[in-house]
């Protein structure tokens, strides 16, 4: 079943969100005044032209998504096939491998599993369109039926906060992904490597996308609908000198507590000459993790990974990628990026209105310093530096009944607007899944404030 469209309109309106359903940093999704719909170049200047004129926030998507590239220039090249291997080893001396793997293979990557001390290499090379093969790559990662059963492992691990099941899982699913080739396929199922097969099978992950309207199993997994995966992916980019420094001291941190780590994946870039591209050869490192659909939930091991991705992004530099990262990574960018002038320079010439901005992109190209409001390190919009950045206050309905009932007022409240407004000031959500309805007789505003302070 393919992924539904980022963009939903109903007799109500239309709303935009992206491939997880959770739009932003409060999970809500963007109304949007209007769509449209250019099928020539004609009508997309005058649909840009029109939103210019009206003083128009425009943002764009596509069938699938809403950041990757809408207009791309491609450039065409003889076919080719490729062939895969993956060769997993200790991880001791890996810090002094990763160039030279990167070197010699054109298509080259790692993940690194430090709590197995395991890194697979991915032997990854260009082969003649006649070599022998037709394979392809069906990653076990985006497999529903395996994502749902892991999902749910991950679910009962963060909220019963065992590190140790994590761990266990981790070993278990290493040990499966060796045992398929992490997806890879001879035709119908994994025979051996090498796999060989054409360069468009090898290069994808997977097909949910054009799948058919009726096969729930051939789903995304991560599509909401079906209360998907659901995770955070940060990435940083680094030169090979301060990757292998940031190697070591995560190595450190390893040494120390080994259980808390899930797997990175790293891999390489070429340098490139765009005003926000790399302005090296880069190694990039993804770091892959749950994410609570529960927004007041910490994801497991917070401190250790908050420490880790810190330590990429400010101890050693690390570059944020510019659409997959949280808020807190880009703090300083505008000094990392060589020709971050020049991109600003462009963008007021090209866009003097900021019709293709956001209050995101205002916040990150002008520097500004994040909002610290209680549980805003959770998900990444602030660094953690008190107790409460990390905490956001969580209660519902049941229980705040249940202290009513304490207090020896009545059981059934009538809850007022007023009364709604000083709870949202404490940080209360009201969730919709909670009809709560509340009744205060002969209980003044003042005294509600209060039995409410108390309660928080």
């Amino acid at each position: 079943m393919p992924p539904a469209p980022p963009v939903r309109c109903n007799d109500k309106g239309c709303v935009v969100s992206n491939a997880y359903g959770a739009w932003g940093d409060d999970r809500t999704e963007c109304a949007v005044h209007r769509v449209v719909y250019p099928t020539s170049e004609d009508e997309l200047l005058a649909a840009v032209a029109d939103a210019s004129r009206n003083r128009l926030m425009v943002k764009v998507t596509s069938r699938f998504s809403h950041t990757i590239p809408k207009l791309v220039t491609l450039s065409l090249e003889p076919a080719f096939k490729r062939s895969i291997t993956y060769s997993f080893q200790d991880d001791a001396t890996f810090q002094d491998q990763f160039m030279d793997h990167a070197q010699k293979h054109e298509f080259a990557d790692i993940t690194w599993f430090p709590s197995q001390h395991q890194v697979a290499f991915r032997i990854d090379d260009r082969v003649p369109l006649n070599t022998s093969g037709d394979g392809i790559n069906d990653f076990v990662g985006f497999q529903l039926i395996h994502c749902h059963r892991r999902l749910h492992s991950q679910k009962v691990f963060d909220e019963t906060r065992s590190v140790k099941g994590k761990c266990v899982t981790a070993a278990a699913e290493l040990a499966y992904k060796k045992l398929i080739g992490n997806g890879l396929k001879n035709k119908i199922i994994f025979t051996g490597y090498p796999i060989v097969g054409r360069q468009g099978k090898m290069q994808t992950s997977g097909s949910c996308q054009h799948s058919s309207a009726v096969d729930i199993l051939s789903t995304c997994a991560w599509d909401p609908r079906n209360k998907g995966l659901f995770f955070y992916e940060s990435t940083a980019f680094f030169s090979a000198a301060k990757f292998k420094d940031f190697i070591a001291d995560v190595k450190k941190l390893q040494d120390l507590n080994p259980d808390n780590y899930n797997g990175l994946m790293i891999r390489f870039v070429k340098k490139s000459e765009s005003f926000l591209g790399q302005p090296e050869d880069s190694v990039v490192v993804d770091f892959n993790y749950y994410r609570a659909r529960d927004p007041a939930m910490p994801r497991l091991n917070q401190d250790v990974w908050e420490e880790v991705e810190q330590m990429a992004f400010f101890k050693h530099g690390g570059r944020p990628h510019w659409a997959k990262n949280r808020k807190v990574a880009f703090l300083g960018v505008q000094e990392k990026y060589p020709d971050f002038g020049d991109f600003v320079a462009a963008m007021k010439e090209l866009d003097p209105q900021g019709m293709f901005q956001s209050p995101w992109s205002d916040e990150v190209i002008n520097g500004g310093e994040p909002m610290k409001d209680d549980g805003c390190a959770l998900e990444g919009q602030c660094i953690c530096s008190e107790d409460r950045h990390s905490v956001r206050v969580k209660a519902t309905c049941a229980n705040l009944v249940l202290f009513m009932r304490k207090q020896g007022f009545v059981d059934t409240v009538m809850l007022s607007w007023v009364l709604i407004q000083v709870i949202l000031d404490c940080n209360f959500v009201l969730l919709d899944q909670y009809a709560c309805v509340f009744n205060w007789p002969k209980i003044s505003l003042s005294q509600q404030e209060v039995i409410l302070q108390d309660y928080w």
